[in-house]
């Protein structure tokens, strides 16, 4: 039976979805404050709309770009939005959050936190209990390792994940009969886009495969493991397909390559505090990722209060960036 497990870490909250002893899906909210899906906010009118058809406002902690502008508004005019996007990031830049104006009598609130979020897929929800570490027990470390790489190895297909400007690309590799790796790829490709969180224009670049029945078999191989709604492109002769999902908020890939050194951080983090041993903790890492640290105080502090213990921090610039460790001073 598919369950939810969740863990309030710190800096950010996770979540993994575990069916069938494997994970599934794995979501990460981090505690920067940013607007959530769903919040509703005060906001004025900063510009009219531009040739996208989108009209900016202004409104707590930044802008956002309003979807649609009702009629009669005037610059400066007060309304309440609703976010539908959260902030994406581009290379160099990022994509402001989209609202729209919120239905009438609705009053201001956050969004629905990950732990809500997760609650109201019905599905059970099991949150971390002291001593255990049943998100490591599933794996978890290890597909983060993918989706903060892009590779993801398996028997039968090999991934790469890139994130461009206009769209991921997943790229699939292999040996052994053509057809069988295209429907491989295309199975493995919907299982990582279901895991990581993927949205958006995706592309899939599978095999060549003239032969049309191998291409339906490849598309049906990724209709079978991706769960709706998406709209997808036929497999055409060179192996290619494009799939559309609608895109909320960042994908585990694009959340890790934003800013890595702070995703690598959290990612310690949590590592240290689950480290076996008494006495203070030591974490050797990365200089970036130790200057992530550093500059958030409330990270150290809540470690230490969680192991009841000191923290100390040693950078090591020969380490990568995901390669940072922890140790107890007593074993």
């Amino acid at each position: 039976m598919a369950e939810w497990l969740y863990e309030a870490g710190i800096g950010e909250a996770r979540a993994a979805l575990v069916e069938k002893g494997r994970i599934v899906e794995m979501l990460i909210e981090p505690d920067d404050g940013g607007l959530r899906v769903g919040a509703v906010c005060e906001a004025r009118l900063l510009r009219n709309p531009d040739a996208s058809g989108r009209a900016r406002v202004s409104l707590a902690g930044g802008e956002a770009d309003l979807v649609t502008m009702p009629p009669g508004l005037s610059l400066g005019a007060a309304l309440i939005v609703e976010v539908v996007r959260e902030a994406l990031p581009e290379r160099g830049a990022v994509k402001l959050p989209r609202v729209r104006v919120a239905p009438a009598g609705a009053g201001v609130a956050d969004g629905p936190d990950l732990l809500t979020r997760i609650a109201e897929s019905g599905l059970a929800v099991r949150r971390s209990a002291l001593g255990e570490d049943a998100f490591e027990a599933h794996g978890w470390s290890e597909r983060l390792e993918e989706a903060a790489s892009g590779i993801v190895a398996h028997d039968d297909a090999l991934l790469r994940i890139s994130l461009t400007p206009a769209m991921t690309l997943i790229d699939v590799d292999g040996g052994g009969p053509l057809a069988a790796l295209a429907i491989a790829g295309a199975r493995r490709s919907g299982e990582a886009i279901r895991c990581f969180g993927i949205a958006g224009s995706i592309g899939i670049d599978l095999p060549t495969l003239p032969d049309r029945a191998e291409r339906l078999a490849a598309a049906a191989a990724l209709d079978a493991v991706l769960p709706q709604p998406f709209e997808r492109t036929a497999v055409n002769g060179f192996g290619f397909l494009q799939i559309i999902r609608r895109r909320p908020r960042r994908s585990l890939p694009e959340l890790i390559a934003a800013d890595p050194a702070k995703a690598a951080a959290r990612a310690l983090l949590r590592r240290a505090e689950r480290t076996q041993g008494a006495g203070p903790v030591t974490l050797a890492a990365n200089a970036a990722v130790v200057a992530a640290i550093e500059a958030r105080p409330a990270w150290g502090a809540e470690l230490a209060r969680r192991i009841g213990a000191g923290v100390r921090l040693r950078a090591e610039p020969g380490l990568p960036i995901s390669g940072g460790h922890a140790q107890r001073e007593y074993a």
